[in-house]
């Protein structure tokens, strides 16, 4: 036998080269396979899926028709949104959202002064822009800015000075859209500081810090935000000498800044106790003191495990400035309720189309700070399930 035949050729079947690369099936990639996995991946999956569709079949088409098919566009009057006058069905009357825009916004501020209203909300937006955008460049003025030149540059421009020519306008022309804004902003700011103070009091060593914290905190949530409202609003100027008396926005910002710090309060205590005990040990180890403990190694933590509960809260209190009016102060919804009553526009629709301007007002923003959280959770890894 030759040597020729004795070398292994190796099995015939075995195939020497790789097949191309196949496409995944066609069922679990693209919008079915999405469907697949997150709409009928099981039976109750399925069931509460067609469930939803049936309700939004029946909902949908309903406000399409009421803010868009049935909708009136332009008129003058009240007339132009009356089903008896037209004679056929009437959805929403937009002519009197156009005439009402510049007091759902302005209130009653003076209309040669709202222009100082809307260089505020130009402030306010390239703050929050600057803030927010994390490729944006000199960020660390970027807070310089949000955090100390916007807040006396707004007061000055909101309320006025007549030193450089701003006529001074009371607080009780302030209202719209510009007091929610006002409100939700200083609640938001504010909040998130007095938060982290008061859950590190509660976890102080010290029992005259950790009493306090305890008592402000638990008596704060035990009461509703009406309640806190009525007491910033009655009971403050008591405390106060009566040349100093806050007006009613002043005692509103008060009442609803420290309702939301015991909120957020138990919000970061709960991400505090979420990080694990070596790390506090490892911080200690290292030489570090109390204060650079919490700002390098703890907070920092703390606060990434609590983004979707610090969200929440912004939420809630964005909603919650509705309830200022309570006390006297025009908010969004207030203006709304004061203008629909107007006998210019007295129609079974006015009402609807205010309110439907209010829920699409706060829509948008709520909406839009939870996908930013979304964005924030997922860069940091957070919303991982642990």
């Amino acid at each position: 036998m030759s040597d020729t035949e004795l070398v292994p050729t190796g099995p015939a079947f075995v195939r020497r080269e790789f097949l191309p690369a196949q496409p995944p099936p066609v069922r679990m990639t693209g919008a079915f396979g999405w469907m697949r996995e997150n709409l009928f991946s099981s039976a109750f999956n399925i069931v509460l899926t067609i469930l939803i569709a049936l309700l939004l079949a029946w909902v949908v088409p309903e406000i399409v028709r009421f803010l868009f098919i049935d909708a009136v566009w332009t008129g003058a009057d009240r007339e132009a949104c009356h089903e008896a006058v037209q004679g056929h069905a009437i959805g929403a009357c937009w002519p009197f959202v156009w005439e009402r825009l510049p007091y759902f916004i302005y209130g009653s501020y003076p209309i040669p002064e709202r222009w100082r209203v809307d260089l505020f909300f130009a402030l306010l937006a390239l703050g929050v822009v600057w803030m927010l955008w994390l490729s944006a460049p000199r960020r660390d003025l970027g807070m310089i800015y949000s955090f100390a030149v916007l807040p006396v540059v707004s007061f000055i421009l909101l309320h006025g000075f007549e030193a450089i020519g701003l006529p001074v306008v009371d607080t009780v022309l302030w209202g719209g859209v510009l007091v929610t804004i006002v409100v939700a902003s200083v609640g938001i700011v504010v909040s998130l500081p007095f938060g982290i103070a008061l859950a590190l009091g509660r976890r102080s060593q010290m029992p005259a810090v950790r009493l306090f914290s305890v008592i402000f905190i638990e008596f704060v949530r035990g009461v509703p935000l009406v309640t806190v409202l009525f007491m910033a609003s009655v009971m403050l100027p008591l405390f106060v000498p009566p040349n100093f008396e806050p007006d009613k926005l002043l005692r509103a910002l008060i009442g609803i800044a420290l309702f939301a710090s015991a909120y957020m309060a138990e919000v970061v205590r709960a991400g505090l106790q979420a990080i694990p005990k070596g790390q506090f040990e490892g911080a200690m180890a290292v030489g570090l003191n109390y204060p650079q403990r919490m700002r390098l190694i703890i907070l920092p933590q703390a606060l990434r495990v609590t983004i979707p509960n610090i969200v929440n809260n912004y939420v809630a209190l964005f909603k919650d400035t509705t309830l200022v009016f309570i006390v006297g102060i025009f908010d969004l919804l207030r203006t709304i309720e004061v203008a629909r009553i107007d006998p210019k526009w007295a129609t079974p629709v006015t009402s609807t189309t205010g309110y439907a301007v209010a829920a699409i007002f706060y829509l948008v923003f709520c909406y839009g700070m939870s996908r930013y959280a979304r964005a924030v959770e997922a860069r940091l890894a957070t919303g991982d399930k642990r």
